[in-house]
């Protein structure tokens, strides 16, 4: 049952707040009451982080990552090497590996997994702006750091296909990671590890 409430103003607060990933409409009114409950200054405050964020945030015309200009900060660090590309399947994973402070390459964002059955094919992806990357930057190597699912390992061997007649390496992180675990719920040691001890991606092909 849809609980409706006497005030338009909530009703709205908790439908938009509902729609959030994991808010319900029970956790959206709590939330909305919390804020009601507060000084004005800060809701304000809150309702103009989240306009600024929409606002003002773009992708990296590079490598897809948010950024607050055309190139990100990653992007135009000179200090990172710029023949490295590790590739990743969304933002958070970029922050979940920069956390680890053992990759000093760059990034690629590809913006979600191979999966016919969610209806995502290598098109809707940024797969083909990697080959370019790579023919145009001069890369020595891609590692593939996508999580360790059926999705991930699909994505990974299309993207080694692709790659397979360009002069570059493509590797891909050492198996730490659980079968089937998200890579953003990776703690950070065995992460790091995992890029540390990273494998060419043919060598996880069966031996005949």
């Amino acid at each position: 049952m849809i609980q409706s409430f006497n005030s338009s103003l909530l009703e709205n607060a908790v439908e938009q707040l509902s729609k959030l990933p994991g808010i319900g409409r029970k956790t959206a009114l709590r939330l909305a009451l919390h804020l009601l409950r507060r000084d004005e200054e800060e809701a304000v405050a809150l309702g103009e982080a989240v306009i600024a964020l929409r606002k003002n945030i773009c992708y990296c015309s590079r490598c897809h990552n948010i950024s607050e200009t055309e190139v990100c900060p990653i992007c135009s660090d000179p200090r990172r090497d710029s023949h490295v590309v590790c590739v990743v399947e969304n933002v958070k994973d970029v922050i979940t590996i920069e956390s680890t402070h053992q990759h000093s390459g760059l990034y690629h964002v590809l913006g979600g997994l191979i999966s016919p059955l969610d209806g995502i094919s290598p098109a809707d992806l940024e797969i083909e702006s990697l080959v370019k990357r790579v023919t145009d930057d001069n890369l020595k190597e891609v590692i593939l750091a996508l999580s360790p699912t059926i999705e991930g390992d699909t994505t990974n061997f299309y993207i080694y296909r692709k790659l397979a007649d360009l002069p570059v390496e493509v590797t891909m992180l050492a198996r730490g990671i659980s079968i089937g675990n998200e890579l953003e719920y990776t703690d950070e040691l065995t992460l790091g590890k995992s890029i540390q001890n990273r494998v060419l991606f043919s060598s996880t092909f069966p031996k005949r």
